[in-house]
């Protein structure tokens, strides 16, 4: 068993991380720390409460930290975590600079400790059934992708001013961009259009990447203005497309206090299951649904643990963490000008 603490005490903490940590049954969840008491979430069972930070960093029997705090505490709390000789994990995005992560992965290789970014979203039910549909090669030489996250939130840019804790691109970009690196790898090329749709001094509300490799463009985009959402994913390549209009169900469920001890969580119903269109080798059409894959946001759990107890290699390279580190900087960059 893999023992292991928090630090923070809210929404990412109690709904994104300890339900699929424990569902695992490798992990053992002893200590939560938090700066102030809350009763906003139910007690984990077995954990102790604390608000004294040393009581993380001192207890022996700890192997694990994870950081589940607002993106301007992570590289202090995680170097702190790693000078006290602390297996990391950072939830995204994983800092503010880029020179405080590559900072960061020095100190853990330097330290012989785990550190890694929490990219649970690669394990999103939409994102693993569009690896299936392009592994099936029904689509053909791909020729485009597009992975759109919208919402339709005008008040929170109206009443937010800029920073790199608001900015959507770190806030939800680390999401789409840790997608399209994970599976596609470095592109050969980007194009930059993030925007701040209310004027220069609000937020970030606006961004539109395109990720080029050789003759394919991933396109990531995202706004917090789409009345009516875009599709979740839309592929085309020389034979065929495939559009999966609705996103993973696990948010949903969890926002909805369902949690993963229920054997429907997250998985989606016939009528969210994609659309692939294709000409098969004789010619003929063909239109079919294609079921979802089932998304389980434990699998990054059940990776950290085989990394730090059996030597495995980590699911979320150092080197992707800093590419989207690099990307995020630059995004913002050219936003400013």
């Amino acid at each position: 068993m893999l023992n292991m603490a928090y630090i923070g005490n809210g929404k990412s903490t109690n709904r994104y991380h300890v339900p699929f940590a424990l569902k695992t049954g490798k992990i053992n969840v002893k200590k939560i720390y938090a700066r102030r008491k809350t009763d906003t979430w139910a007690p984990v069972k077995g954990a102790e409460y604390t608000q004294d930070l040393n009581e993380v960093l001192n207890d022996s029997e700890i192997q694990l930290v994870a950081i589940c705090t607002p993106v301007a505490s992570h590289y202090e709390l995680a170097k702190q975590c790693l000078l006290a000789g602390k297996n990391t994990l950072v939830e995204k995005p994983f800092t503010e600079t880029l020179e405080e992560a590559q900072e960061l992965f020095a100190l853990a290789k330097e330290k012989g400790l785990f550190l890694q970014a929490y990219q649970n979203r690669r394990f999103d039910s939409d994102f693993l059934t569009v690896q299936k549909v392009i592994e099936s090669g029904r689509l053909g030489d791909l020729l485009e992708l597009e992975m759109h996250f919208d919402y339709y939130r005008p008040e929170i840019p109206e009443n937010t001013d800029f920073s790199v804790e608001s900015s959507y691109l770190y806030g939800h970009g680390c999401h789409t961009i840790d997608q399209v690196l994970s599976y596609f790898g470095n592109p050969d090329d980007i194009h930059y259009d993030v925007r701040q749709l209310l004027g220069p001094d609000k937020m970030n509300d606006y961004f539109d990447l395109d990720f080029y490799y050789d003759k394919l463009k991933v396109s990531v985009k995202s706004s917090y203005f789409r009345l009516k959402e875009r599709p979740s994913f839309v592929i085309y390549g020389k034979k065929g497309a495939f559009v999966k209009a609705d996103k993973d169900r696990q948010e949903y469920d969890l926002k909805h206090f369902y949690m993963p001890d229920h054997a429907d969580f997250g998985i989606d119903t016939p009528e969210q299951y994609g659309t692939l269109t294709y000409m098969d080798e004789n010619g003929v059409y063909h239109e079919e649904k294609v079921i979802s894959e089932v998304g389980d946001y434990s699998r990054i759990y059940e990776g950290i643990y085989e990394s730090i107890v059996n030597g495995a290699p980590k699911i979320v390279k150092d080197e992707e963490t800093l590419k989207q580190m690099e990307i995020l900087e630059e995004g913002i960059r050219q936003m400013r000008g």
